[in-house]
């Protein structure tokens, strides 16, 4: 909204890209005792400007349609293919993703939606995992009759994660949500025949259109309050002083709907549920994938708040607490390895929050929330990997002696877990040193010591399933899902391996990146 003027005018910019500005009893042939609305017509938009913007969207959009139709048509024994076009379509989308990080920082679509380098890298870190998940899928869907179909819900669910890192506008977050949370239900669901799997995803989707139908009310208060859908709008147009309950109440239902993407607390209790029930591709992808739109979209979100009328700060810093800390508790007791995933996965979320609460008073904010969900998202996916080469099984017991059988597999759970604990020089330690850093900074350094009480209890976790898998007795012998699924969770351990390694250069290059509208 535009400052009141000598005048006495305001304009509202809309969606649509016209403005209308109300018009005051001063103003020239309007009746005095009247108070109208008098349109402006938009500027000339550069149409071609604005689909270069939005490519790699384009092509997920495209492939996700060609596998669709290929799955209709090709032959039961070629529905592997649908794979391959989906790899292809992921790799396309990333390689003109790459190319836009040396494009201009703007924001597109009249200011509803963000072409900068968060949210570029966002789509990197997102296609890069969704190109793993495809690796794992393959062998382990391969005797489903519906194998081809998978992968449209696959690249449709990573697009809608896509469009929530880079959404700058309500309705496009709303879209966004629907559009990755729709496709995860049924990714979640898709052995039919699977009891734990049609009660995860039933849990998945209840506690997701409770969330849901909250974000569209606190849309609606938003909106209401100030007269725009946009985050550049909101941050104009809301109040900017006192106590406001509308105010209040849609900031903290959007936030709501936020942390069940996220999987933070109070609407995390979707995550281990689905880790245990879902086919095991699947359940690397739910638990890691989504956050990162999630993450991005909570960071331009609450920094268009304004901040003496709401205390967001504490808000996410008390939301960051209790879900590490939960998640950390809970997965102690957890003698099923995927259920110790999926609370493993939830206290990660609390640490990722930790940035999103030194925004703007710290430098490291923006480059440790990026560079924590590339390690977070590597490491989740490699441990899920082992899972889904171990053929599902989840019992710990399951995992006694796995270092004399499948010593690489070993290696490869071990990676991830020491990555999650912090151990250096992997990309776990690098994630936590700047988000520590980054809440120290922020004047946040009780979050900051509590969550190194929490990586040290997550240490006896981690060592109960690492522990029997070095020094237990082999039992039985130890079959395993195929070369892909192999290929998939080893590409990943060692992607760990080497952003840790490569820890600075990538620390660098995120320090660059700005989080539009700013």
């Amino acid at each position: 909204m535009s400052e009141r003027g000598g005048s006495g005018l305001t304009a509202w910019p809309l969606d649509s890209g016209s403005t209308w500005r109300v018009a005051s009893a001063g103003d020239p042939d309007v009746r005095p005792d009247l108070v109208s609305l008098v349109q402006v017509e938009p500027e000339d938009m550069d149409m071609a400007s604005m689909v270069a913007d939005v490519v790699p969207e384009i092509i997920l959009v495209a492939f996700g349609v060609v596998v669709l139709f290929y799955a209709l048509f090709a032959p039961r024994r070629f529905q592997a293919g649908a794979a391959l076009l989906a790899l292809g379509g992921v790799t396309a989308a990333a390689a003109v993703s790459v190319v836009m990080l040396w494009g201009p920082e703007q924001l597109t679509f009249t200011g509803t939606y963000a072409r900068d380098d968060a949210a570029v890298w966002a789509k990197l870190i997102i296609l890069a995992a969704t190109a793993v998940v495809i690796g794992l899928s393959v062998p382990w869907f391969r005797s489903d009759p519906r194998h081809g179909e998978y992968y449209t819900l696959l690249i449709f669910s990573s697009l809608g994660a896509i469009l929530l890192a880079g959404a700058t506008d309500l309705k496009e977050f709303l879209v966004a949500m629907v559009l990755s949370s729709a496709t995860g239900f049924v990714l979640a669901a898709y052995h039919r025949r699977s009891s734990p799997a049609s009660e995860a995803a039933i849990k998945y989707y209840l506690l997701g259109a409770f969330t849901s139908v909250g974000s569209l009310i606190g849309v609606a208060y938003l909106f209401g309050l100030a007269g725009s859908t946009t985050l550049s709008g909101l941050e104009a147009g809301l109040p900017k002083s006192g106590a406001n309950m509308a105010l209040i109440v849609g900031a903290a239902l959007v936030i709501l709907a936020l942390a069940f993407k996220t999987g933070a607390a109070p609407a995390h209790a979707w995550m281990p549920d689905v880790a245990q029930g879902a086919p095991a591709p699947v359940a690397a992808f739910v638990t890691s994938i989504p956050k990162v739109g999630g993450f991005l979209f909570l960071a331009r979100f609450v920094l268009a708040m304004p901040s003496d009328s709401i205390e967001w700060r504490p808000l996410i810093a008390i939301l960051a607490a209790a879900t590490m800390t939960l998640g950390n508790l809970a997965a102690l007791w957890q003698d099923d390895v995927r259920r110790l995933l999926g609370w493993s996965a939830v206290s990660q979320t609390g640490y990722g929050l930790m940035a999103v609460v030194a925004l703007e008073r710290s430098d490291l904010a923006l480059p440790s929330l990026l560079f924590f969900l590339l390690a977070y998202v590597l490491g989740n996916v490699a441990a899920f990997g082992v899972v889904t080469e171990l053929r599902g099984r989840s019992e710990l017991a399951a995992y006694t002696g796995l270092a004399r059988s499948r010593p690489w597999l070993a290696g490869a759970l071990t990676i991830a877990f020491l990555s999650f604990i912090g151990v250096p020089p992997l990309a776990g330690f690098f994630a936590k040193l700047v988000l520590f850093g980054a809440a120290i900074e922020a004047g946040y350094s009780w979050l900051a010591v509590l969550a190194v009480v929490n990586t040290v209890v997550s240490i006896a976790y981690y060592a109960r399933v690492l522990a029997p898998a070095y020094f237990g007795e082999l039992a039985n012998p130890v079959p395993v899902l195929g070369r892909w699924a192999a290929a998939a969770t080893l590409a990943s351990a060692a992607a760990v391996v080497a952003v840790g390694i490569a820890a600075e250069p990538f620390l660098r290059a995120f320090a660059e990146a700005s989080l539009l509208p700013n």
